[in-house]
């Protein structure tokens, strides 16, 4: 197999990859264009916040992880987590979710300020739990 990636059957597409950017590299033309668009809504959100790959998908991460997004056959896999996606039920409503993701179709417009406003909102949740965790005494 010289050059070419070998995917596990079941396997996500990115396992194998070390960066954001080998992760969207893997797919057509067309996929790569919303994965780097979702990737520039998220960075804006969360400016603070580190790329990685966790679970063989983009992540953000900001003391804990923010947000992962994935490329499926035919959807964009968004997943804050389940405190997340209960914070937005009314408008992630239109849309197939479940405890911790959402998928937006591929045949439908982006979501853009979705995207954003769950990523914002995800920051400010991880920097009330850091901020309680410095400010709780030490247990002992």
């Amino acid at each position: 197999m010289s050059g070419s990636l070998k995917k596990k059957k079941g396997s996500r597409p990115g396992t194998a990859c070390a960066s954001i950017d080998g992760y969207i590299a893997l797919f057509p033309p067309e996929r790569q264009k919303i994965l780097s668009e979702v990737r520039e809504i998220i960075r804006k959100a969360a400016p603070g916040a580190v790329e990685k790959i966790s679970w063989g998908m983009p992540t953000f991460y900001q003391g804990e992880n923010l947000v992962h997004f994935a490329a499926m056959k035919n959807h964009l896999g968004f997943y804050p987590g389940a405190e997340g996606i209960a914070a937005f039920q009314k408008e992630i409503a239109p849309y197939k979710s479940s405890k911790g993701a959402v998928q937006f179709p591929y045949d439908q417009p982006l979501p853009r300020g979705l995207i954003a406003a769950i990523t914002r909102y995800r920051v400010k949740a991880a920097r009330k739990k850091d901020a309680g965790q410095r400010a709780a005494p030490a247990k002992g």
